[in-house]
């Protein structure tokens, strides 16, 4: 009798080392989801934010720029918070800083041109 409770204590302490990495295993691919969004999508808007908020951090009198609404106009005048745009002459706007959209080049949907093979 006593055999058999030995061999019961053996088999509850390889279960219980078991158990361990068997949940490891299943949080395993919630851990791998979360790195590929990561890199795929937080990093990527991460690093787009802080260059569109540095592009706004260095305008200056004279840019030429285009709110998030539109609008092209010219600076001609800056506050922390406030751009005064000429869009006509003799026609200005003052819109906040954060309405200025990406400058040129940064807009993720730009498209860029695919040569085809063979010509």
């Amino acid at each position: 009798m006593t055999g058999i409770a030995y061999a019961a204590d053996g088999a509850a302490g390889t279960a219980g080392l078991a158990g361990g990495l068997g949940q490891f295993t299943q949080f395993a691919p919630l851990i791998l989801i979360f790195v590929v969004f990561y890199f795929l999508l937080i990093r990527p808007q991460q690093k787009q934010a802080k260059k569109h908020q540095e592009y706004l951090n260095n305008l200056k009198v004279g840019h030429k720029v285009v709110t998030k609404g539109g609008m092209h106009g010219q600076i001609t005048a800056l506050t922390d918070q406030i751009v005064t745009l000429e869009i006509d002459k003799d026609v200005h706007v003052r819109v906040s800083r954060d309405a200025i959209g990406p400058q040129a080049g940064e807009s993720v949907s730009a498209k860029k041109e695919v040569k085809k093979a063979g010509g």
